[in-house]
């Protein structure tokens, strides 16, 4: 964290201080950290319903068997343009799939777009997770109209998966004697 931390206190009935305890334990970490995953999360809350800048999943199962339904859905992603950032689209059985989403734009918009397309008849289940903590004075963009070299981190592994394990990848052997410029990366 490169921030410097403040120390504060906190005034609150016994009764809960145990129970959020009881929370921090099951979780694993540490009451600080549990208080600023609640103040991160509030933020978050209060930037989303003055509908900042933000991404968003929106996961829907549904039956692609209803008439239009996969072409509707199609059609609207088409219109949203570029706030469709990516999809994920998996046939779960015979009748159902899994479609997942990523868009990005006005909290309040995705939103919106996340009700009109969970209200489709077929739509069985649908839920949207948006995270406005962006900064909206920045663009990164990839491609030729990113104007600024920048190198990307390894991605962080997530909850779900803290278990798999994967082996680093190996650098690709040199094929001659001289060292490579790593390549930039727009």
């Amino acid at each position: 964290m490169s921030e410097r931390l403040v120390r504060f206190g906190i005034a609150m009935e016994a009764s809960l201080l145990r129970e959020f305890d009881d929370v921090v334990e099951a979780r694993g970490g540490t009451r600080s950290e549990a208080f600023r995953d609640l103040a991160r999360g509030a933020v978050i809350r209060s930037k989303i319903r003055r509908g900042a800048e933000a991404v968003a999943t929106l996961t829907l199962v549904y039956d692609h068997h209803v008439r239009d339904l996969t072409e509707r859905l199609t059609q609207l992603q088409h219109d949203l343009g570029s706030r469709v950032r990516s999809t994920l689209h998996i046939h779960l059985d015979h009748e159902s799939c899994l479609e997942v989403i990523v868009m990005q734009g006005r909290a309040d918009q995705l939103q919106a777009i996340a009700d009109r397309i969970v209200a489709l008849k077929g739509v069985k289940h649908g839920g949207i997770e948006l995270y406005a903590g962006l900064d909206e004075n920045q663009h990164h963009g990839h491609g030729p109209e990113a104007a600024v070299e920048h190198h990307h981190a390894a991605p962080a592994a997530s909850v779900s998966a803290a278990n798999t394990r994967r082996k680093p990848k190996k650098a690709p052997a040199e094929t001659s004697g001289r060292k490579r410029k790593p390549a930039k990366i727009s």
